[in-house]
């Protein structure tokens, strides 16, 4: 191989690499914004919707099973940010009960999610017959790989601590799946939904984009 052809290499794999980070710091900028503004999560009497799986989602399809996770792990530390600080008083009273435990539940889940469904979307997108279709359910993938982990993650971490238990009396419950049932509710149907919308529409869109610049 000649210099030149050795110098073309080398600064087209530089390219790539500077615009991989260039996007990626982007989608992590975003997921920062609406962390801490009301796009990120809306409080309601006794519920809290997160809107953070659109941008994990977009992410994941857009820059891979690695860029989703990266993504996902950003969400997880905006999620335990607000554990520690009050922000969210279900996670804060977890974090009191136990740190280490609470560290894992708002973090592992979300960078699983956003690692999963980058791993969905690449799978699906390979194969011509649901091409087209890949970007709707890797969007959908993500908020349901969201409550399922992280409501997993919090009955084998908590389920059995005083606090749950009185969630479980509240919603009249007997058992952990019922309980994740009574807890996800209307929560988990708003933002799957929602998601499913907006980052199915702003994945396709930006991929058909990126590509076309690539």
């Amino acid at each position: 191989m000649s210099n030149i052809e050795t110098n073309n290499t080398a600064v087209a794999k530089k390219t790539f690499t500077t615009k991989y980070m260039v996007e990626l710091a982007a989608m992590i900028a975003i997921i920062i914004i609406m962390a801490f503004t009301l796009l990120g999560y809306i409080k309601l009497p006794g519920l809290t919707i997160t809107f953070l799986t659109i941008p994990v989602a977009v992410g994941a399809i857009l820059l891979g099973p690695v860029g989703g996770l990266i993504c996902g792990l950003t969400f997880g530390l905006t999620s335990l940010y607000q554990a520690v600080t009050g922000g969210s008083v279900f996670t804060f009273a977890l974090f009191n009960l136990n740190p280490v435990f609470t560290i894992i539940l708002t973090v592992v889940p979300r960078m699983l999610e956003g690692l999963f469904t980058g791993l969905i979307f690449k799978a699906l997108h390979n194969i011509k017959s649901v091409q087209k279709i890949s970007y709707y359910i890797a969007s959908l993938a993500c908020p349901l790989l969201n409550t399922l982990l992280f409501m997993s993650t919090l009955v084998a971490l908590f389920y059995r601590t005083d606090f749950i238990q009185t969630y479980v009396t509240k919603f009249g419950v007997g058992n952990p799946f019922t309980f994740v049932v009574a807890f996800v509710g209307t929560q988990g149907a708003i933002e799957a939904v929602v998601c499913f919308i907006v980052a199915s529409i702003l994945s396709r869109s930006l991929y058909a984009i990126l590509m076309k610049n690539a």
